[in-house]
């Protein structure tokens, strides 16, 4: 059973990848965002400094894919808040199966956003625009939905993996 874990594990770079993508694609859409909203400030209180219509609703779409990207990114890293108060009390099988129980669950939650999002996506976002860029279509102001809900499948996926791989691969084995 180990020798098909080791054949697994060969995709580990392939994870890490794609959370170095959606941590840059966070990292730029925060830099976007401060640098947007620093020049709608100053565009109030300078006069030759502009203060475009299309700010606001650029940094809240930003801030919506910042939102969802990184609760992605937090799945990987195990770094929602959960409760553990009772972790020492109670017995490490039943540990791990509520931590199993606790990713199937956010699994399916990543399932439904991926398809409902993909729907208001592509069905009440494309009917429509942004008020400030009639050109845009408000597709991508539903967007960050479906795209969260692929990330936190990967990431899921790793998750489940790794509990799986805990239960058959003992901790001498993997040290």
């Amino acid at each position: 059973m180990p020798g098909i874990f080791q054949t697994i594990d060969k995709l580990k770079p392939a994870y890490d990848i794609t959370y170095k993508i959606v941590l840059v694609i966070c990292k730029l859409l925060l830099i976007v965002d401060i640098l947007i909203t620093t020049m709608s400030v100053i565009g109030r209180y300078v006069p030759f400094v502009p203060d475009p219509a299309w700010s606001e609703e650029v940094v809240l779409t930003c801030m919506a894919y910042m939102a969802v990207l990184s609760a992605a990114l937090a799945i990987r890293r195990n770094a929602h808040i959960r409760m553990t108060v009772f972790d020492r009390y109670l017995p490490k099988g039943l540990i791990r199966f509520l931590d199993i129980l606790a990713d199937v669950c956010v699994f399916a939650l990543a399932v439904v956003m991926v398809v409902v999002g993909w729907q208001y996506a592509s069905g009440i976002g494309a009917k429509g625009t942004y008020v400030s860029m009639p050109f845009l279509s408000r597709f991508w102001m539903y967007f960050p939905v479906p795209l969260a809900g692929v990330a936190m499948i990967v990431f899921e996926l790793e998750a489940l993996y790794n509990h799986i791989k805990a239960i058959f691969v003992k901790e001498e084995e993997n040290a």
